[in-house]
């Protein structure tokens, strides 16, 4: 053994660059061994410490914050260490040096960044963080630790001072503009639609121009992403929302009572006056009997105030089936449990087409829900599509190929 060390005194004797080489060997290996004992004992010891206390795994991210930072220690090991050999080339120290101060801004600038997103997941935990998402203001914060430590690392690496380059940045000032114009203008958008409230995590938002019609599940700084019902994702740039029009349906959802807005097609040659005996047969629905009583009244005195010569029944005021039609529907959605009752209720006629006499119904459910909103409104239409004929109406309908082959056999047998 003793020979050994002999061999290797009398090699570094006749060698004097391998001093510094064997130098800058151990500096590496401490930087190492710092390196090791950061990562797999301080790291280890806190997250066995985390877990004494009851925070989950899947809660541990800010362990990744601190793994980043542990990265600078064995750089400032070489920094320090590297001016302590002797006979290195001031050139070397100075490039292990800049090169090592770069690496530590590297470090911390994603030490920032990921502590940024812990801020962010933090900020998601609160009950109200999808009606103020911050993502976006993250994202653009992110951006700016970015372009520091760019600034800074390009400045260690050609050994000059950050301020010469921030100098010559003034010049380049345009060329930045254009090439952070989304940027800029996803930034002022997000602006937007947080402080006006105009897109919210969760928001049913319509925008056809883009084929986007579902609920909102991410908004970021240049993107909004929302999930279409046919469980597709559209991804809408953030400054479309501004420039572009689109329907959020959130007022809708707030209210509690989501629209009915849908017309029956009336025949127009199926519109007549009802006769006694309609009238009669037509009291016994439970709601039209009190409607048609007073309606009765109403007419009979009225008629009687006319002169003899205007006693015709063409001078006289009658019941019309579509009337006492339009007046039961009314009733019936008076009457339904799916039907909102405190918000607007009204059945109307529109304008005659030349596909029918349109009767509208507008009204709203007291559920916003789909399945059930889609079930109220089949069941009002089709009891009203298979009631219409106890009132002498019918349905538009353009003739099919059934209807020609009834007609021709009727004029056969004719």
């Amino acid at each position: 053994m003793q020979s050994f060390f002999g061999q290797i005194d009398h090699w570094l004797a006749h060698s004097p660059g391998a001093h510094p080489l064997l130098f800058l060997l151990g500096l590496g290996v401490l930087a190492w061994l710092a390196n090791w004992l950061t990562k797999h004992i301080l790291l280890r010891s806190l997250r066995h410490l985390f877990t004494l206390f009851g925070i989950e795994r899947n809660a541990l991210t800010p362990l990744l914050v601190v793994a980043r930072l542990a990265n600078i220690i064995p750089a400032v090991v070489l920094t320090l260490g590297i001016r302590s050999i002797p006979a290195v080339p001031e050139t070397l120290v100075t490039v292990v040096q800049n090169v090592c101060s770069a690496f530590i801004v590297l470090t911390l600038a994603l030490a920032v960044s990921g502590m940024l997103t812990l801020a962010n997941e933090i900020y998601q935990r609160r009950q109200d963080a999808h009606l103020r998402p911050i993502k976006g203001y993250i994202q653009v914060l992110k951006i700016a630790v970015a372009i520091v430590a760019t600034i800074l690392i390009v400045a260690n690496l050609v050994d000059r001072s950050p301020l010469i380059l921030l100098s010559g940045l003034g010049a380049m000032a345009a060329v930045l503009m254009l090439i952070f114009q989304d940027t800029l203008l996803s930034l002022v958008a997000s602006i937007q639609l947080g402080s006006n409230d105009m897109v919210r995590v969760g928001d049913w938002i319509e925008m056809p121009q883009l084929n986007a019609d579902g609920s909102v599940i991410d908004i970021a700084l240049h993107t909004v992403k929302v999930q279409n019902w046919d469980k597709t994702i559209t991804t809408i740039p953030t400054k479309r929302l501004i420039s572009d029009s689109f329907r959020n349906w959130r007022g809708m959802q707030e209210s509690g009572g989501r629209r009915i807005k849908r017309s029956l097609y009336l025949d127009q040659q199926s519109i007549r006056f009802l006769s006694a005996e309609e009238i009669s047969r037509l009291k016994g629905f439970c709601l039209l009997s009190d409607y048609l009583s007073r309606k009765e009244e109403e007419l009979s005195s009225w008629n009687i105030r006319l002169d003899e010569q205007k006693q015709a029944q063409v001078n006289q005021r009658r019941l019309t089936n579509i009337g006492t039609f339009r007046k039961y529907v009314e009733c019936y959605l008076r009457s339904h449990p799916g039907i909102h009752q405190q918000m607007t209720l009204m059945v109307r006629q529109l304008s005659p087409t030349a596909d029918g006499l349109p009767l509208e119904l507008y009204c709203f459910t007291d559920t916003i829900a789909w399945v059930q909103y889609e079930g109220i409104q089949s069941d009002i239409f089709d009891h009203l599509l298979a009631i219409l004929p106890e009132f002498g109406l019918r349905v538009f309908q353009h003739p099919s190929g059934a209807d020609m082959r009834t007609l021709g056999a009727g004029q056969v047998a004719h």
